[in-house]
């Protein structure tokens, strides 16, 4: 195989940039500093203290009686491990952007019998579909996916109301990818059945990168000790066994990355899931009427993000200059359309995290100066 990549030196002296992309996302200062304690062994008590407190503090953030596992990795771990530790055979995927047609060809590539529901992009998945597919095949489905928040496209899922319907299946697990939107969009997961939900922690959590945060309920966990083909690493009996028993992680975890997420939960909890929930509805609320006046909302109407706005690039600004240009001047970042579909046609501003009304507002001036709006 061919390598054209070549090595291009790290510096030090990068510029600064405020983050509006769909992820990663601005980390405070304490948080990044939390990572900068000594290191320590991870079969220490010092461990079962720090993911015991991660672990009990994101259940009570989050409101589950659920159990939670963190593993240091990405989201997509467990939307592998999800189809291997739950679907025996049968899996019925919900798509309408790249990250659901994602998971559908993560499925297919562990030998899953795959069909899937497929909507355009910027169009949301629908309750009365998920019911008519279910009733129309007799609900022969190990398990159901859906995309929470479809970052490609802007559009926000009615998984509550889809957990509703899954509920008349009781065979049936429903699965969320959550990873733009847990932490920053309010669910509550016990109410409405959802077996397992998932996020990455650069999202709405607002911590670095590398952790990986799943929600599992008894009945995904019964389920998948009766699988032939659970995950070894991602594993839900594997690790919250191993949780039950030790306090840890059966393997070695990002320790630095869990400090900070100790400290960051901290202020999660202080500004409660309901109040971070009105913070972050407040920001999109204004993105999308800033978009409105100026371009359009790609999104079908009444479905759109609270975390990422995807804007219809009705002006025919030229998004790749745009983006560049705001960089250099204003130090900010968001960004462009995703892949080939949607490069040029919209662009996206992450308005998750610690972000707040001013400091989006901060970037839509700076969009309108460089764009002449």
């Amino acid at each position: 195989m061919a390598h054209v990549t070549q090595k291009r030196e790290y510096r030090d002296d990068y510029p600064e940039k405020t983050l509006y992309i769909p992820g990663p996302t601005e980390v405070r200062e304490d948080v990044i500093e939390a990572m900068c304690e000594p290191m320590f062994g991870h079969r220490m008590d010092q461990m079962t203290d720090l993911y015991t407190t991660i672990v009990e503090d994101t259940k009570t953030f989050l409101g589950t009686d659920n159990d939670v596992i963190v593993l240091t990795g990405s989201g997509t771990e467990f939307m592998e491990s999800s189809v291997l530790n739950l679907v025996d055979e049968n899996v019925l995927v919900t798509t309408c952007g790249s990250f659901s047609e994602r998971q559908a060809n993560v499925a297919e590539r562990l030998g899953k019998n795959v069909d899937t529901l497929e909507y355009d992009w910027g169009e949301a998945v629908k309750p009365e579909d998920v019911r008519e597919h279910l009733e129309a095949t007799d609900g022969e489905y190990d398990a159901v996916t859906c995309v929470m928040n479809e970052s490609s496209t802007g559009v926000r899922n009615p998984i509550e109301d889809i957990g509703d319907v899954l509920k008349e299946y009781p065979d049936t697990r429903f699965v969320v990818d959550a990873v733009s939107a847990l932490g920053g969009d309010y669910v509550d997961i016990d109410a409405h059945g959802i077996d397992v939900i998932f996020t990455s922690v650069q999202k709405a959590f607002a911590m670095p990168p590398g952790l990986a945060v799943c929600v599992v309920s008894d009945d995904a966990y019964d389920q998948e000790v009766e699988s032939d083909s659970a995950s070894w690493y991602g594993g839900f009996q594997r690790s919250l066994d191993y949780y039950d028993r030790k306090g840890q992680t059966h393997s070695t975890p990002a320790i630095p990355v869990m400090l900070a997420y100790r400290q960051q939960m901290k202020h999660m909890l202080d500004e409660t899931h309901e109040a971070r929930d009105q913070r972050h509805r407040e920001m999109a609320e204004y993105t999308r009427d800033w978009a409105r006046e100026h371009f359009a909302m790609f999104p079908e109407d009444g479905y759109e993000s609270q975390t990422v706005a995807c804007i219809e690039n009705t002006q025919d600004i030229d998004v790749a200059a745009t983006i560049e240009q705001v960089s250099e001047e204003y130090d900010m970042v968001f960004s462009n359309g995703y892949g080939s579909q949607l490069g040029e046609r919209t662009f996206r501003i992450g308005h998750m995290g610690e972000h707040d009304l001013d400091s989006i507002k901060r970037l839509t001036d700076a969009i309108e100066d460089v764009a002449g709006l």
